[in-house]
Order: structure tokens, then sequence, then C-alpha cells
């Protein structure tokens, strides 16, 4: 049952990192998921970590808007 969520959770946060990629945005929604991601550390995958890392130096940069 932990891989199954583990599988979900990536899916979700691929998904999310897509669209923030795409719109240069981050909602709400797009912060919820990523908080969730990093709450369950231990089943991100390296690469995952790495989309991540890749969004916060977006936003530290000004490259992605935050949005409500």
């Amino acid at each position: 049952m932990v891989k199954t969520q583990t599988l979900a959770c990536s899916g979700n946060l691929q998904k999310t990192i897509d669209k923030i990629f795409s719109s240069n945005q981050i909602s709400r929604t797009d912060q919820q998921v990523f908080m969730t991601s990093l709450l369950s550390k231990s089943s991100l995958s390296s690469e995952d970590e790495n989309l991540i890392n890749q969004v916060f130096d977006k936003l530290r940069r000004g490259l992605i808007q935050v949005i409500d």
C-alpha cells in the first residue's frame, strides 16, 4: 500500500510540476501538493527532489509567480 501511495504522490507531483513550468505560476493547491510531497520525503525519488529544487530556484529568481 505504501508503494501505491508513493506512486500516486509522485504522479500528482509530476502533474503539478508540469503545470507550474508550463504556466510559470504556482497556486495554493500546488503548494499543498508540494508540502505533502516534502513531508513524505522518504518516498521522493532523486528525480522528484531535483524537480522540486528547480521550482524553488525559479521561485527565488522570480520566474514563477505565486497566485491565489
